[in-house]
């Protein structure tokens, strides 16, 4: 990978100034220094009795003795020199940490350096050698035996190596393995994809219901592979057990081979049973005897060995076993900091954590193989995360919370330019790439990709999410949208606009969408996206955007092209809405809407009159969506449900509306475009203004992890 590379005058140009230029006091950290020097210098003197500090924490405590201007309202920065910096406990930054406006606190990697904030140990190629107990060899595959190596854990003085729990989502706070920068796999079966289940035979409790049994599902199997499994040393299953938005791991109490049938030792949450239409599936892991490709691991805890399958040649390699489980970075309740340019990899918690406070910005950095979410901003105001790339995180990419809702204060926080993609790679479902919570939060500029799952999910009051690219997500699940929220009615005024999707979605039967309102959503509105190839109407009622139960949602001057349906909806009866406003339907509308919030009341009332009279439902009410100078060009379908599309301000069309270039993927409309004339009061939309911002130097990644779709732009 080519260094990390910060351009510090594009934006907000007095705070991006180079520190060493305009800082007051300037603190050099260094892989080559030692924490009892003066961190002024950046490199150690030759007769080695002065230089740069070693640790962020001996910079940090410096600073917090100052005295005098330098204390309060003067810049002062830290410049990390090149290396990896291993840490067994998190860099924290407090309220005394904070600089001022106008004059942040300033930690930043050397420019054009390669600066590595790791959250785990690196393993040295030479501490991996040839199995030497004959009976772990006789338990791989015999093709396998001669490829996999060994090495001592407790000899290395990693010794918390944690533990799998009968049942859980994503992944257990055990280290993760990663070799040259990437993720190796937990040993599997299959190694790809996954098997489904032959015939489900009992479908154990349901704890989502109140069930309090706890005996799990029985199924039966196809093929004889489990008689490979030992079960007394652990078999675990990950599977999607009911329904195809919600998967969970869960351990396997006992394998019956004659009957090839298969015991869970706890219940699903759900339970076993046939939820969607598609098969129910699933794969084994943490399994030794599956350990049988390149890129493959297993641990053995009790004994402290790691084997490994390696992709490569160990020589020269750079081997990482994550340990912290704590994030890498921690802002609690401080104000006016600024990071740049690090790369944030291998720990078992988050990223970079940011909480209270107001005006931290995160700037160009890379946020990289992290078992939860990538970075999460919680509460305090106009916190900024931009033009950082976030990939490989386990649980999400982004979550950005903060605003009040009861007073429908906004929080103000933003969302940059950011690259995010590979965001759920160990919990698959309702991992997002980007969340916004709270009060009047913004997405904008941002490029998504890449996920099984859903890739915004939205909860709370006032938030834009505009100029963003997303595309291939939704891909291997169903009921499920690009862009979720839903299940509470008082989370409204959140406009959608401007954005590009793409790609969304994947025939499994129910159905997916690029925006879903969900379970009694309305209120939002959609203005000037273009859709191209997103959704799949299943076997109901989904559309591209799609809405379960709720109205008042308005779709407008947006596009949709060759989409199999572009409005979908699933409307709720008199009944079916009455119940859900009284408590039941399983939306617990009385608290949400009452308590949490009071939504007869100002200030939800003067900001949504159409609030007024919500909780009093009555007989034979009209409920409905709109949709207002829309083009939908060679679209199969145009709605389903409640959607009112009138004829007379909405364009069905077979021919180009006027798309500059739409073979080559660009879909801006000529100035002389017919659907202007078409459509009265039909805008312009800034189709080539959506995406990342590329006059913005980021952290510059491989050719083979970029996509095709960031050529165009």
């Amino acid at each position: 990978m080519r260094p990390v590379t910060i351009l510090l005058a594009i934006l907000w140009a007095t705070e991006l100034a180079p520190p060493s230029a305009s800082a007051d006091v300037t603190l050099h950290v260094s892989t080559h220094g030692n924490d009892s020097w003066s961190g002024r210098l950046a490199n150690p003197t030759p007769d080695g009795t002065d230089g740069p500090f070693r640790t962020l924490e001996r910079a940090r405590d410096r600073i917090r003795k100052l005295e005098g201007p330098a204390a309060t309202t003067a810049p002062v920065a830290v410049i990390v020199g090149e290396g990896v910096y291993t840490l067994d406990r998190s860099f924290t930054l407090s309220e005394h940490d904070g600089g001022a406006p106008g004059a942040p606190m300033i930690y930043q990697a050397d420019r054009d350096k390669r600066v590595i904030l790791s959250g785990g140990p690196s393993v040295p190629p030479d501490a991996f050698g040839p199995i030497a107990d004959p009976a772990i060899r006789e338990r791989l595959d015999r093709k396998a035996r001669s490829h996999i190596v060994q090495a001592d854990l407790r000899a290395l003085q990693i010794t918390s190596l944690g533990e799998f729990p009968i049942k859980y989502q994503g992944a257990p706070e055990v280290p993760e393995l990663f070799f040259n920068n990437q993720r190796m796999t937990l040993a599997r079966w299959p190694n790809e994809d996954w098997t489904t289940i032959a015939r489900i035979v009992e479908p154990g409790a349901c704890p989502r219901i109140g069930d309090k049994r706890t005996h799990g599902g029985i199924l039966e199997y196809a093929g004889n592979r489990s008689a490979r499994w030992d079960v007394d040393a652990g078999v675990w299953l990950h599977g999607y057990w009911c329904y195809d938005w919600h998967s969970e791991v869960i351990r396997v109490k006992a394998i019956d081979i004659e009957k090839r049938q298969i015991e869970l030792a706890a219940p699903a949450v759900y339970s076993v049973k046939q939820g969607n239409p598609s098969p129910r599936r699933y794969y084994a892991l943490n399994l030794l005897e599956e350990l049988d490709r390149p890129g493959e691991y297993f641990i053995d805890r009790a004994a402290g060995k790691l084997y490994f399958w390696p992709p490569a040649p160990l020589t020269n390699a750079r081997i990482v076993l994550s340990t912290l489980k704590t994030p890498i970075i921690s802002i609690k309740n401080a104000s006016n900091i600024r990071l740049r340019g690090f790369i944030v990899e291998a720990s078992l918690g988050n990223g970079i954590e940011v909480s209270g406070g107001a005006n931290v910005r995160i700037n160009a950095c890379e946020v990289r193989n992290i078992r939860e979410i990538g970075i999460t901003v919680t509460g305090g105001a106009k916190h900024t995360v931009e033009t950082c790339d976030i990939h490989d995180t386990g649980a999400g990419g982004l979550v950005m919370k903060g605003g009040d809702r009861k007073s429908l204060t906004p929080a103000g926080h933003e969302a940059i330019n950011n690259h995010i993609w590979r965001f759920s790679e160990l919990k698959l479902t309702s991992s997002y790439a980007l969340r916004l919570e709270g009060v009047g939060n913004r997405g904008v500029h941002n490029l998504i990709h890449d996920a099984p799952h859903q890739a915004i999910g939205i909860g709370g009051n006032d938030h834009l999410f505009e100029y963003n690219v997303v595309h291939h997500v939704c891909m291997a699940t169903d009921d499920c949208g690009a862009y979720y929220k839903g299940r509470n009615p008082s989370c409204r005024g959140n406009v959608v606009r401007y954005n590009f999707w793409h790609d969304i979605g994947s025939p499994m039967g129910h159905g997916n969408a690029a925006i879903y309102f969900d379970d009694g959503d309305g209120g939002d509105t959609v203005f000037g996206n273009v859709f191209y190839r997103c959704g799949e109407p299943g076997k109901g009622s989904f559309g591209t955007v799609f809405s379960h139960g709720g109205h008042d949602n308005l779709a407008e001057n947006n596009i949709f092209i060759e989409c199999k349906r572009a409005l979908g909806s699933a409307p709720w009866n008199d009944a079916r809405w009455k119940r859900a406003i009284d408590g039941g339907e399983d939306c617990f509308w009385q608290d949400k809407l009452l308590r949490q919030v009071d939504i007869t009341k100002p200030p939800y009332t003067t900001r949504y009159p159409e609030l007024v009279g919500y909780m009093d439902p009555q007989p034979g009410q009209k409920r409905v969506n709109r949709a207002e100078r829309n083009v939908f060009f060679r679209c199969n379908e145009i709605r389903s449900g409640n959607w009112q599309v009138p004829n007379e301000t909405n364009w069905i069309t077979d021919r180009d509306p006027g798309f500059v270039d739409a073979d080559k993927g660009n879909f801006q409309l000529k100035p002389n475009a017919e659907v202007f004339s078409r459509l009265r009061g039909f805008q312009p939309i800034p189709f080539e203004k959506i995406g990342l911002i590329r006059s913005l130097p980021r952290p510059t990644l491989p050719p083979s992890v970029r996509p095709d779709a960031l050529a165009k732009r």
